[in-house]
């Protein structure tokens, strides 16, 4: 009978297999929802703040610089000791600097780090160490941030969290500002928020600062290598800048003279979107094309252009020329434009307030976020109208929830001040860290997908790793992907030499924990998996509960699945058939493609309460012990991770055959009387 039924069991099996739902990884879009207790009772504007005032002076400070000046600093002063000259120039750059000096052991130590990680010479990595060591004992504040970052990890050197804090504390001293990033990480993650709040709104300014555009985008698109338990091909493959099929297309198209394809072109070159590094002149040239082509939509960005002098040298009197034409095409970011150039008096006969608010009057009514977020600031400072505080919160909570950066920035003020609503410095920290993340320090995320894209997946996972001690939770399941995904072949570098498993397992595991706190929901799953079956740490059904009750606040199915599966043999939470049920209703509310493993695990259930005490329970409760061998050749040769759907599986397969042969027995019904038949 078993030997009959084993090809049966194999083939359900892989067909339930198939069918599993999916899990989702991407962290949820943030949106501000406020309430009545969150503002302040009939706020005074006049007593709000003495640094907003109501001078004509007030309309030049730092928020008015849309279009950023002619003497924006570069990346290198906005984020001093940035890696981006050893990422761009590699050895060539260390060597303009005397080898004895500390600026030189840095940069070389910075170079003998990057190539040591990408080539597997843990030698290099070594040495680099003993460089970075020696120029910090000069005070030097960029390789004592460097250290902190080994030291907190255990890279090269011993892993200490204290000399990770002491080396960060010193090189944020020194103005480092990642450094001053990953402080700030830790208070946050600590809920010290006033810590927290003191470094983010400092990184915040240095953010607003680096913005070169109107719309804000952000320096480099965050990327998500990894879909779930899988790569995320589709999204890889988009960014791969000028190599990319799409991206080719779209140039031979532009050559033959499609307006459309120009202006997508310029786009591409002028926000530096899908891998495309930022051209500002190419940009200006597609653009131009366009235009000339009859495409409207280019007008807008030339007039921006202009106003900043990007690639061109400013010309305000063209900015207004081109925002005039877009407008009149009804591309309403226009009116903004035009209202920025009334508010700064550009190309006009004089600054005018009252233009400036009719024309972000007229882009907010369109939904044009940059228009709600400068009428926030006329009526948070009482440029051209009343201030009125509540007007302006209600301006710039309309921008956040748009995305517009700046509206982040202002909101945070005013919640660490007590502006407009009650002080909150852990609502204050959380806005100041989204418009941080934005600064000119996030441009590691660029350097890590080219590496990962060109198949240097040490490098990448370096810079992940970076990114990661700074925060950026994109970074965080980044790095946990590679180490899970590639292993040994990830080139993990550990205390010494190369990573042992327990060291990749354990890195992993922290790096997935700092994402579940961020809001990946698969991370959170993950962890949870991690405790369940004893990955990379002790096995612990209670901290696994845990874990997956994160997943299940954020409405992941898989977790309220599990957590179905534990209540329903006691397993880290009480034995509780109830509720069993009520979270394997819920994974099938929230995914109806959890149905099969749903309909199966509800089966499982309906044995429990009907036969209690039977044989099957038995059975059923033994699976546990004999699933470790049979879940490792199910991970070998199905699937990618084992997780507690595949034990359910079983459980239900034992529960089909059991029905069948009940359902044979009652079949066979004993034949009626003879002369019944007779009759």
């Amino acid at each position: 009978m078993p030997r009959r039924s084993s090809p049966l069991i194999l083939a359900f099996v892989i067909v339930a297999l198939l069918f599993l739902f999916p899990l989702h990884c991407l962290a949820r879009h943030f949106v501000l929802v406020l309430e009545k207790d969150d503002l302040k009772d009939n706020p005074s504007p006049e007593n709000s703040d003495d640094q907003f005032s109501g001078d004509e002076s007030a309309g030049d400070s730092i928020e008015w610089d849309e279009f950023g000046d002619s003497d924006s600093k570069s990346e290198e002063e906005l984020d001093p000791g940035s890696w981006r000259p050893i990422l761009e120039s590699s050895d060539s750059f260390a060597r303009n600097f005397t080898p004895e000096s500390d600026d030189g052991l840095y940069f070389s130590g910075l170079g003998k780090l990057i190539n040591g990680v990408s080539k597997g010479e843990v030698e290099l990595v070594e040495e680099a160490a003993k460089e970075f060591v020696v120029a910090s004992n000069g005070g030097h504040a960029h390789a004592q941030s460097v250290l902190g970052f080994l030291y907190g990890l255990g890279i090269g050197v011993k892993r200490s969290d204290s000399k990770a804090f002491l080396y960060h504390s010193f090189a944020s001293a020194g103005e480092n500002m990642q450094s001053k990033m990953a402080l700030a990480y830790t208070y946050f993650r600590q809920e010290l928020f006033e810590n927290a709040v003191e470094l983010y709104a400092e990184l915040a300014e240095t953010a607003v600062a680096s913005f070169l555009i109107s719309r804000d985008s952000p320096i480099v698109e965050p990327v998500r290598i990894n879909d779930g338990s899988e790569e995320n091909k589709e999204a890889l493959r988009k960014s791969r800048g000028e190599e990319d099929d799409d991206f080719q297309i779209m140039e031979y198209q532009a050559l033959k003279g499609n307006a459309a394809a120009m202006y997508k072109l310029g786009l591409f070159y002028y926000f530096g979107l899908r891998g495309v590094r930022r051209d500002h002149a190419k940009a200006l040239s597609w653009f131009l094309k366009a235009v000339e082509k009859g495409e409207p939509n280019s007008m807008e960005l030339l007039g921006e252009i202009y106003t900043r002098g990007a690639g061109v040298p400013r010309n305000y009197t063209k900015a207004l020329e081109w925002l005039t034409l877009a407008s009149k095409q009804k591309h309403f970011s226009a009116y903004n434009g035009i209202g920025y150039l009334y508010v700064k008096g550009h190309g006009v006969e004089k600054k005018n307030f009252t233009k400036a608010r009719e024309y972000f009057e007229r882009a907010a009514k369109n939904d044009e976020p940059s228009g709600h977020y400068n009428l926030g600031v006329l009526y948070l400072k009482g440029i051209g109208v009343k201030k009125d505080v509540r007007v302006a919160s209600r301006h710039f909570l309309t921008a956040a929830n748009f995305g517009q950066p700046k509206a982040f920035y202002q909101l945070a003020k005013m919640f660490q001040k007590g502006i407009g609503f009650k002080k909150d410095l852990a609502l204050a920290a959380t806005l100041y860290k989204i418009v941080a993340e934005r600064g000119p320090w996030g441009s590691l995320s660029r350097w890590a997908l080219e590496a990962y894209l060109k198949g240097e997946i040490g490098k990448a996972l370096l810079l992940y790793l970076r990114m990661a001690e700074l925060g950026y939770e994109v970074a965080q399941s980044n790095a946990a992907w590679i180490l899970d995904k590639y292993g040994e072949r990830s080139l993990c570098i550990g205390e010494s030499g190369f990573c042992t498993a327990a060291e990749r397992h354990q890195r992993a595991h922290s790096l997935w924990w700092h994402a579940s706190e961020q809001g990946n929901e698969h991370a959170a799953l993950l962890i949870g998996d991690a405790y369940y079956y004893g990955r990379g740490t002790e096995r612990d059904f209670e901290r696994a509960a845990e874990a997956y009750t994160h997943a299940h606040s954020q409405s992941n199915a898989q977790a309220m699945f599990n957590l179905g599966y534990m209540y329903e043999h006691g397993q880290g939470l009480p034995l509780d058939l109830h509720l069993a049920k009520r979270y394997y209703d819920q994974a099938l509310e929230n995914d109806p493609a959890a149905k099969l493993p749903v309909t199966l695990a509800l089966m499982s259930i309906w044995i429990r309460k009907n036969h209690a005490g039977s044989f099957m329970v038995e059975i059923i409760d033994s699976l546990p012990e004999m699933y470790p061998k049979f879940g490792a050749w199910i991970e070998t040769n199905i699937m990618d991770e084992g997780n507690a759907t595949i034990i359910t599986l079983f459980i239900c397969l034992l529960t089909v055959l059991y029905l069948r042969e009940r359902q044979r027995r009652q079949a066979v019904v004993p034949p009626p009387p003879a002369d019944n038949i007779a009759g």
